[in-house]
């Protein structure tokens, strides 16, 4: 066989070259390039070149016999997969991919000969507790992401997990920090030293912790600490890709894969995301672009750069990884790491357009053949077009294009849509250049300048604002005019001012479309408010920046909702939020919930940190509730029925949490449950709702009373101390027996006795203790005491009364509670006033003590209006009487949802809005009490 029989050689120098010195290889190279190559298929060589380098001696690899085998090997592949490729039977996915396979086959198996060697020098790496420990190989960039072209470096981190000392060999033990520098130098000897057989793979350790001035090799808990106090922005963009390509079949290499994971995912993809991100990579991108151009002027002759320049291949592999970044901690799916199928999940989730998707990923796969076929002309990591028309001539037959002319065209066009995409993800929004802005000699941008610091001009601003869509401009032009003047807003750093400015103008220029008309005012300041509150937190300035979407979305919350404005403006961190449209659609899962949050609160770093990531969690929920509420999707009833199963969630979540960390635990798991009342036991929750709740434990052991008593003010403290992310819950513990004079946590036994009245009479349940038992469940923690309690609940309810006796407490009760909360005001209290919804709770209380030990159905915890249907069913009052009421419940807590929305503390309406309610509730409290 000659070189003729190899297309590659009419094309490429290098194979020329290899088969000149070694002409045997040109029948090996056409037997590999009969078939695509796969890892099996280069293993099997490389063992075949490793016997022939061991010779009849046998016996282990000598370090000079390996790298003789590898880089024969490197040959072999180089040439068999330019073969495919040029014939057009390998595609760039089979490409990347067999030379991927030889990368990894090569560290391997490098790394096991040089490892053997310095192992019986020195004895094998031993952590602490005398565990053997492995060097960690992490590849970065397109090693890392599976597509290496044919001529690339590899970039290479060297991890370990932990300080320890080797056991001894024929020399003294070593560190192992020591042995595995060692073991990092005679790797990199082994791949990318030239010998006269070539090399294998030139190396590039720069994206190590401290680059050229850090080790060569690091433990797990210092690139841990880097990453937290020293890593950039850039880094996170590098370690995308990072994986490890070491063998990973060892107990010790897979525990490292584990631990290298926990420290490297959450660098990269972060819940709450600084969106400053896309500025960060647009920086580095115009970094390495400015090089590209610095190295082209000094040679002309390597000017088009199709992976640096405009349109390359960089550029796709920019527009794919912003997605990364961003969305990837929140979606699982972008945590891939090849360039297609990252363009690909972004298309799927409707992120991307699927016409663009496809645009790029043909771009991408013709500069990566282009890129191909430049390297193969000299095995150059070139990817510089040629100006020597021959070269131009070859490399236009390669990629099947008639001239260098045709080539070219394909080439600028593709190029010319991966700018216009590139510059449409990136855009330099803050200058303006995007489109989505205020004109600049519009009227937002006339509003929001010096004009607030002249008072002569409070008329023409009017004006402005009127011009706007805000109607009466007085009390928002005092709000602007105040930030203007501000202090905070004055000590912006200039880029943040900067930021500031254009969401102020877009966010007034939004003004026009907001609904109502007449709201746009109070919409506008309560934005501004929240500007103001994150004006010092670049994050979420550079968010409402890069995306204009968010800034509409907040808008339409904040003008939907004086509630949401707080509740936002006191965790903006919420605003992250509001770019997932996912979260508006996925289903509520509580068990997905509870599974994901306790994996965080393990992974959480001390107490205060596992006290936030439950106020951050319970906070996202909360949002995603409103956020579909305020949509129109979820009914009143569907509110409260989420917010009453998220607390339960976060309650039970809670419990487990407080309970590993309290020293003093005699079990491993509580005998101890959440027994919830009120609003929460009813599942008619709020947003801003208390939790009215006790603690019951049913546990023999002889400390359990002074365990329970600490884990549940333990508890309490974690539920209600205000740390750096707010609040979890209010508590309200009143309804424990004895009330306020009562213990925190009482035994069941004990609760039992009280509720049932057995032994002592001063130490008794009231009716009104009975009431609140009606509206009770179990909500958390052990669910044997939470069935033991529903079994003492039953019997409660079902106990036999009289019917007088019980309709004069009743009556004295409610009497209380109108004495209780007065009101002076013309307006119609929806809760406390006669006829509202009070007296609705009561009469269905009144009914489920007086009869349910004859009607089992009145037990069960249904709600108000399913238990006024029953109570019909068994004849108290008509299914239309039922009917009637019941809708007026509805009426009544539709009313007090909206107007806790909109930031009323107390939920009073016109009396002329509900006249038909309030009659028809004021009729059955007379015809069942006999008293108005």
């Amino acid at each position: 066989m000659t070189d003729a029989t190899l297309l590659s050689s009419s094309y490429s120098h290098y194979a020329a070259r290899a088969a000149a010195a070694r002409p045997q290889i040109v029948a090996q190279v056409a037997a590999l390039a009969s078939a695509p190559l796969t890892r099996e298929r280069i293993d099997a060589r490389f063992d075949a070149l490793c016997a022939e380098a061991a010779g009849a001696r046998g016996g282990p690899l000598s370090e000079d016999a390996l790298k003789r085998a590898l880089r024969q090997l490197r040959t072999e592949v180089f040439c068999a997969v330019m073969e495919r490729d040029l014939a057009g039977e390998a595609d760039v996915a089979e490409v990347t991919g067999a030379m991927t396979d030889l990368a990894e086959t090569s560290i391997q198996r490098a790394l096991a000969v040089v490892s053997a060697e310095l192992e019986t020098l020195y004895g094998e790496p031993r952590g602490p507790l005398g565990e053997r420990l492995a060097l960690g190989v992490v590849g970065m960039g397109k090693l890392g992401g599976r597509e290496l072209n044919v001529s690339s470096d590899i970039d290479l981190i060297f991890v370990y997990e932990e300080d320890g000392e080797t056991a001894g060999g024929q020399r003294s033990p070593i560190a192992t920090q020591d042995f595995f520098t060692r073991l990092g130098k005679r790797l990199i000897g082994a791949l990318a030293e030239v010998t006269a057989d070539g090399y294998v793979f030139r190396v590039d350790m720069r994206l190590r912790p401290n680059g050229d001035s850090g080790p060569l090799v690091c433990s797990l808990g210092m690139l841990e600490e880097y990453f937290y106090v020293q890593g950039r922005e850039w880094e996170r963009y590098a370690w995308i890709k990072g994986r490890l390509v070491s063998e990973g079949a060892s107990e010790a290499a897979e525990r490292l894969q584990k631990q290298l994971d926990a420290i490297v995912t959450p660098f990269v993809y972060r819940r709450y995301l600084d969106f400053g991100v896309i500025s960060a990579i647009r920086a580095l991108h115009l970094q390495i672009r400015q090089e590209a151009q610095r190295r082209a002027s000094m040679r002309p002759d390597k000017a088009d750069d199709i992976k640096l320049g405009r349109g390359g291949i960089r550029e796709i592999e920019f527009s794919a990884q912003v997605f990364q970044l961003i969305r990837g901690g929140q979606d699982a799916g972008f945590r891939v790491r090849p360039t297609l199928a990252v363009l690909r999940h972004a298309a799927t989730h409707g992120l991307l357009d699927t016409s663009v998707c496809v645009k790029l990923s043909q771009a991408y796969r013709f500069l990566r053949e282009l890129e191909h076929r430049l390297q193969y002309r000299n095995d150059a990591q070139t990817h510089a077009m040629p100006v020597d028309p021959e070269e131009r001539a070859a490399l236009a037959r390669a990629m099947g294009c008639d001239d260098y002319a045709a080539l070219m065209l394909k080439l600028d066009a593709h190029r010319e849509f991966v700018e216009q995409q590139f510059d449409q993800i990136f855009a330099d929004k803050v200058s303006g250049r995007d489109g989505c802005g205020a004109p600049e000699d519009g009227a937002a941008a006339w509003v929001w300048s010096s004009a607030l610091a002249d008072d002569s001009a409070d008329e023409a601003l009017g004006a402005r604002l009127i011009e706007l869509g805000v109607p009466e401009p007085g009390e928002l032009l005092a709000r602007l005019r105040g930030i203007w003047q501000s202090s905070r807003y004055a000590g912006l750093a200039e880029r943040s001012r900067q930021r500031f400015d254009i969401v102020a103008q877009r966010a007034l220029e939004a003004a026009r479309t907001l609904e109502p008309p007449e709201r746009r005012g109070d919409t506008v300041a309560r934005f501004f408010d929240l500007l103001e509150a994150v004006s010092r937190r670049g994050a979420y300035l550079a968010l409402l920046t890069e995306y204009p979407q968010a800034l509409h979305r907040v808008l339409s919350v904040l003008g939907g909702s004086r509630w949401a404005a707080g509740y936002l403006i006191r965790h903006p961190q919420l605003l992250d939020e509001l770019l997932d449209d996912e979260a508006m659609d996925s289903p509520f899962d509580w068990p997905e919930f509870k599974r994901t949050l306790r994996l965080r609160l393990a992974a959480a770093d001390g107490v205060e940190q596992q006290m936030d990531l439950l106020r951050h969690a319970h906070q996202a929920e909360v949002f995603r509730i409103l956020l579909i509420d305020l949509a129109g999707r979820l009914s009143v009833e569907h509110v409260s029925d989420r917010l009453s199963e998220l607390a339960d969630a976060v309650l039970d979540v809670t419990l487990e949490a407080v309970w590993n960390q309290l020293a003093k635990r005699h079990r491993e798991v509580p005998k101890f449950a959440v027994i919830a009342y009120g609003k929460l036991g009813g599942k008619e929750l709020g947003y801003a709702s208390d939790l009215d709740v006790i603690f019951l434990y049913d546990d023999p052991d002889d400390a359990a009373a002074d365990v329970y008593a600490t884990y549940t003010r333990r508890l309490i403290t974690w539920l209600t101390t205000a740390t750096g992310a707010g609040t979890l819950f209010d508590v309200d513990l009143r309804l424990r027996p004895n009330g306020e004079s009562g213990l925190l946590v009482t035994d069941l036994d004990a609760f039992r006795r009280y509720q049932l009245r057995e032994g002592d009479a001063a130490n008794t349940a009231w009716v009104w203790e009975h009431q609140a038992l009606s509206r009770a469940r179990y909500c958390a923690g052990d669910a044997e005491i939470g069935a033991k309690f529903e079994q003492i609940r039953e019997q409660v309810l079902t106990t036999p009364r009289e019917a007088a006796p019980l309709a004069k407490e009743i009556i004295e009760m409610r009497e209380r509670v109108e004495a209780g909360h007065p009101n002076h005001t013309a307006l119609f209290d929806l809760k406390h006033d006669r006829g509202g919804m009070v007296d609705i709770e009561f009469t269905v209380q009144y009914w489920v003590l007086l009869h349910a030990a004859s009607d089992p159905e009145l037990i069960r915890n249904t709600g108000n209006i399913a238990l006024l249907r029953e109570v019909s069913r068994f004849g108290l009052m008509s299914e239309e009487e039922a009917e009637t009421v019941g809708a007026a419940y509805r009426v009544y807590r539709k009313l007090q949802h909206q107007l806790r929305l909109d930031g009323m503390e107390k939920a009073r309406v016109d009396p002329a809005l509900v006249v038909t309610e309030c009659e028809a509730v004021l009729g059955l409290w007379e015809r069942v009490f006999g008293c108005g």
